[in-house]
């Protein structure tokens, strides 16, 4: 079984890669081929659909990073966690989520499912 905690560690990065070949390469070392990632704003299926909703986020928060909140909470191949958008590290999240990623046995996300606790006003 793959450490979950590395998982979301290696999740997070991707998010805050701001180099399109490196995200992308990313993307596709860390995910399946046909995973989805599902949150409030976005619903989409595979590398280029997870690409492009971080392509978004990047151009929409420039500037900002993620970051975890809190300690993964993990079991067999699920993993949740708390994540938030902020300036630097350590400051006061302007935005904040709680997200489930479930994996295969080798670690790679198979799925995302995010919920949105703060949002920007």
């Amino acid at each position: 079984m793959a450490d979950l905690n590395a998982v979301v560690e290696r999740y997070l990065d991707i998010w805050n890669e701001p180099d399109a070949e490196r995200r992308a390469k990313a993307i596709s070392e860390q995910f399946t081929e046909d995973a989805v990632y599902v949150d409030p704003l976005a619903s989409v299926a595979g590398h280029d659909g997870m690409g492009a909703v971080v392509q978004g986020a990047q151009e929409q928060f420039a500037g900002l990073r993620f970051e975890l909140l809190g300690e993964v909470d993990a079991h067999h191949n699920i993993a949740r966690f708390r994540w938030g958008l902020v300036a630097q590290a350590g400051a006061e999240p302007i935005a904040i989520g709680f997200d489930v990623a479930v994996t295969t046995e080798d670690g790679r996300i198979q799925g995302v499912y995010g919920f949105l606790d703060k949002v920007p006003g």
